[in-house]
């Protein structure tokens, strides 16, 4: 009984565990037909990419600077490691690309490059043949043009094996770059020597570049590649550094400092700061690359262009250039995502607020000269007014007066704007700071109510005309010739040589002694005896003669003429004479006509008054105090005259 019991048992233990396998069995399906249902599948996907995935613990950063120094650290270690492989790298490169060449039909690459070369000489001789000029950047570039069309003309009619084409294109246009770079070395190097030595640096560059171009294509791997690169940028190092210590004209430490510039660059390149790279570069070259295009643009324009065109072509050109290395330096920035800096929004907005900012500035300054050349050539010809009528005079007296503060003002204005956009680029709010500007400058008017006088009066003072640059004024005690303004005063120059500033506050009421006409008025004493019909007519006679006169003649409106009897002296007749000028120069004709009038009037017999006492009685004191009186009496009746002329 007790084994049939065990027996039993062990049938129902047996019985259980089947069941129990077929009921996971049947889970087990049930879950495959979840797992392949779409729906379900979808839900899965979207959970787990909305997941992000845990970092594990003791991981290292990828970004930041942590991650740049790991990544340069295994960069440098991997470029070291493929040193040895350098040669093998090349040389299978080539024999691919000999290999491919013939299995075509066609010649080895070099023979190919050879010919395409001499092609393009031989179209260049034709050129140079029948153009005999090489004066000038154009005349200098042309026939390199010539070189570069006949080598596109042969090098695309031809289907080309795939490798050899890859490296025809990109040691022909090494080649035609290097020619071009060579052109301009030519045009803004003047020094034998450093001109050299700056095309061998060139064609070492674009040959390394072109290199460096064909490395992935051609298979070979990125470590022997960056190696090899490595080692040309080497080279291209030390020979500017020697053209640097032996060519350059300047103190020992000017040179050290540029060669330890060359260095710091190259240290940049190596490491892969791209954009700090460009920046030290920039830095370096484009101060001169900038004059020596700008130098190359006015020898192509015309010597009697216009100031306008000069301006346009000149600073176009070095706008071009540098709006061309500020692309080039976002679009280095937008390529390499992974460098220093790249995942800080912070430094992004300010890399490209500065390249917006140096775009800004270049608009900024070609519009500001191409106004401060009008204005300049505008003023130039105002100078110069012998010839034209005396409205026109007029006119360019104005010009020269409204043209200098018209240029102070947009120099104002075109630096306030161009702050503006740059702050707005950077990321600064305007608007606030211009409504807290407005409220600063009404505090700032309360506290300088002077200053801000001087600047008003000044601007109705120009629209009153009240005076020109050039004339002759008087305000209360200031008398000069007005040589220039401010916004807030006016520079005059006494006809004695000082020099006031007057704010234009405080002119008050101007006299000006140089509009249109002045009418000249003076009186002469001759005795009782004097014939005055016989002294008009000697007076129109000198008149005449003063208007007939090649150097005073332009300069009367009306002649000399004797008004009459003024009234009767002490000692004889006082005469009056006027007579009506230009501006500025009746006190030089008054002289003049002084001397005509001592001569006239000394040869027809026409005495001058002059005082005579007659002293009687035996008092003798009164004979001594009589000169004295007369001395004093003529002093108060005698004023003393001043102008400029």
């Amino acid at each position: 009984m007790s084994w049939l019991s065990v027996r039993a048992f062990l049938a129902a233990g047996d019985h259980t565990g089947a069941t129990a396998g077929l009921a996971q069995q049947q889970k087990i399906d049930d879950l495959v037909k979840l797992l392949r249902d779409p729906d379900i599948r979808s839900w899965l996907t979207t959970q787990s990419a909305a997941v992000p995935p845990a970092r594990s613990a003791g991981v290292a950063p990828t970004g930041g600077l942590a991650g740049w120094e790991a990544s340069t650290r295994t960069h440098v270690n991997e470029i070291i490691s493929a040193i040895p492989s350098v040669p093998s790298e090349i040389l299978s490169a080539s024999l691919r690309v000999r290999q491919d060449a013939i299995a075509h039909g066609f010649a080895p690459v070099f023979l190919i490059f050879a010919g395409l070369v001499a092609l393009g000489l031989a179209a260049e001789w034709f050129y140079r043949k029948a153009h005999l000029s090489d004066e000038g950047l154009a005349a200098r570039l042309a026939p390199i043009c010539v070189f570069a069309l006949g080598i596109a003309v042969v090098f695309f009619a031809v289907e080309w094996p795939p490798l050899a084409r890859l490296v025809l294109l990109a040691y022909l246009t090494g080649f035609v770059v290097f020619r071009v770079c060579s052109a301009l070395i030519g045009i803004t190097v003047s020094q034998s020597s450093l001109r050299l030595r700056g095309r061998i640096l060139a064609a070492v560059l674009s040959f390394a570049v072109a290199g460096a171009a064909l490395a992935q294509p051609l298979g070979v791997v990125e470590p022997a590649a960056d190696a090899t690169s490595i080692g040309f940028s080497l080279l291209a190092l030390a020979l500017a550094t020697e053209a640097i210590w032996t060519s350059w004209q300047r103190s020992t430490n000017s040179k050290a400092a540029m060669a330890l510039i060359f260095v710091i660059v190259w240290c940049l390149w190596a490491f892969g700061l791209k954009a700090l790279f460009w920046l030290g570069l920039y830095a370096v070259a484009l101060p001169a690359l900038l004059s020596g295009v700008g130098r190359a643009a006015e020898s192509v324009v015309r010597s009697d262009a216009s100031g306008i065109r000069r301006v346009l072509v000149v600073r176009g050109a070095r706008a071009i250039v540098v709006a061309a290395a500020t692309s080039w330096l976002a679009i280095v920035w937008q390529l390499n995502p992974q460098g220093l800096g790249h995942d800080n929004p912070v430094v992004t907005a300010i890399f490209y607020g500065l390249l917006k900012s140096v775009l800004i500035l270049l608009l900024a300054d070609l519009v500001w000269q191409l106004a401060k050349n009008w204005i300049d050539r505008k003023l130039a010809a105002s100078l110069d007014t012998s010839a034209l009528a005396p409205a026109d005079a007029a006119r360019q007296a104005r010009f020269r007066t409204l043209l200098p503060i018209l240029r102070n003002g947009l120099a104002v204005a075109v630096a306030v704007m161009a702050g503006l956009i740059i702050l707005s680029e950077f990321g600064v709010q305007i608007g606030p700071l211009i409504a807290g500007a407005g409220i600063f400058g009404v505090a700032l008017g309360f506290g300088s109510q002077t200053l801000v006088k001087d600047i008003i009066s000044g601007v109705f003072y120009m629209f009153d005309d009240a005076f020109r640059v050039g004339e002759y004024i008087q305000a209360k005690n200031y008398k000069g010739t007005v040589e220039g303004f401010s916004l807030r005063s006016v520079r005059l120059r006494h006809h004695r040589g000082p020099v006031f500033t007057v704010p234009f506050g405080e002119l008050g009421a101007v006299e000006n002694m140089s509009r249109d006409w002045v009418i000249d008025k003076f009186r002469i004493s001759v005795g009782f005896d004097t014939d005055v019909e016989k002294a008009r007519k000697l007076t129109k006679q000198i008149g005449t003669e003063l208007m007939e006169d090649t150097e005073l003649g332009p300069l009367f409106i009306q002649p000399l003429k004797l008004k009459g009897v003024e009234e009767f002296g002490d000692y004889g007749i006082v005469l009056s004479f006027g007579m009506m000028t230009v501006p500025g120069m009746q006190t030089y004709i008054r002289r003049k006509a002084y001397l005509k009038i001592r001569e006239a009037f000394k040869a027809n017999g026409i005495d001058f008054a002059q005082p005579i006492v007659n002293v009687g009685g035996d008092d003798k004191s009164n004979g001594a105090a009589a000169p004295a009186s007369i001395l004093a009496r003529k002093a108060r009746t005698t004023e003393p005259t001043e102008g400029p002329g």
